[in-house]
Order: C-alpha cells, then sequence, then structure tokens
C-alpha cells in the first residue's frame, strides 16, 4: 500500500493521529489561508483543507490535511497575525459561544479528494486581561485558530464544549477514519470513535 501522509506540521494533529494507530509520515505543505468575501467558515474551512490536500509535495501517496476556524456570530478567526491580533480574539471571545469547525480532507494518489467539517461549540470562561496578557506573552496563541489552545496547561481557556474536543484540538480524528475509508484505504472508521 502507498504510503500516508500528514500534510500538517501542527505536533497536535501529529499526535492524534498516533494515538489512533495510524503509520505515516509528515510532509507539510503551505498555503494563502485568506478568507474569501462572503466566505462562510465552514466553507473556509473545507476549502483549506482541500487545497492542503491538492498540494501534497508527494502525489503518490495518500495524504491527510486540514484546517480549522474558529468563529463567533459567523465571522471566522483565523491564526492571528501579531500579538495584538491575539489579544483582541481572546477578549471578543471571553464569555462566548462560537463554533470551532475544522475541515478534513483525503487525498488519494489519483488526485481524488473526499473532504467533510467537523462543528463543536465552545464556552470561554471569563478570564481576565492580565491572564490574557501573560498567555500572549507566552507565544502559544500565535499560530493557533482563535489565538488559545483548549488543551493549554496554564491558560484554560474552555468552559465548556458541545461536541468533539479532537475537533477544538485540530483534527477530529472519526471523521479522518471515515473519509479514509470512503476514500478506500483499508480501515475500521470505529477505530477512531475514542
Amino acid at each position: 500500500m502507498t504510503r500516508l501522509l500528514l500534510l500538517s506540521s501542527s505536533p497536535r494533529r501529529r499526535a492524534l493521529l498516533e494515538g489512533a494507530g495510524l503509520t505515516f509520515d509528515v510532509r507539510p505543505v503551505d498555503v494563502d489561508e485568506a478568507p474569501r468575501p462572503g466566505e462562510s467558515p465552514a466553507t473556509l474551512a473545507e476549502r483549506l483543507a482541500r487545497t492542503k490536500a491538492a498540494a501534497t509535495p508527494e502525489p503518490a501517496a495518500w495524504g491527510i490535511a486540514a484546517d480549522t476556524v474558529v468563529a463567533l456570530d459567523g465571522v471566522p478567526f483565523g491564526k492571528p497575525a501579531s500579538p495584538e491580533e491575539a489579544a483582541d480574539m481572546l477578549r471578543r471571545l471571553r464569555g462566548r459561544w462560537h463554533e470551532v469547525l475544522t475541515g478534513v480532507a483525503v487525498r488519494r494518489p489519483d488526485g481524488q479528494i473526499v473532504s467533510a467539517v467537523d462543528r463543536t461549540r465552545v464556552l470561554l470562561r471569563t478570564y481576565d486581561d492580565e491572564e490574557i496578557a501573560a498567555y500572549v506573552a507566552s507565544g502559544d496563541p500565535l499560530d493557533k485558530a482563535g489565538a488559545y489552545a483548549i488543551q493549554h496547561v496554564g491558560f484554560h481557556p474552555v468552559a465548556a464544549i458541545e461536541g468533539r474536543y479532537d475537533t477544538v484540538v485540530g483534527l477530529p480524528v472519526a471523521l479522518v477514519f471515515d473519509l479514509l475509508a470512503i476514500a478506500g484505504w483499508p480501515v475500521n472508521s470505529a477505530a477512531g470513535r475514542q
């Protein structure tokens, strides 16, 4: 069987796939993640996952790509461009329910791509401005959609979720297994439903 690639440099996505028992190589791709005018957060997440899957550096391999978008009142929040933007995102999300959407795409060696989006609702706690400043100063928010990591041990931003934890981390494993199965990779989709 042809090799399986994770088309992402995210250590969190890598850990989720390793925990699910998949064997793969990491081959990050870089694409323009800017939203298009009028593009919904779900459409953006799925389009970016598909674009990353299509950009694989090894077309003869299978590829898994993903993109996570945080959305507040239908407005997408990607990765902050600066510490100031990270702090602004965290202030806007504080104490609010919002959606985290992770698009996943699986690319077959013949170029066919299957994709879907998983959604989870998230409530951030009412952290104070000093906590925001300390968290932003750590640098952690700068490579995260919405400027936060659900799993951050020091900041603990999340008060509640409705949906899958791994979607918020950045890779819904059950969806990965489902898409691999649809695409023809020999997996048991139940394996990813922990």
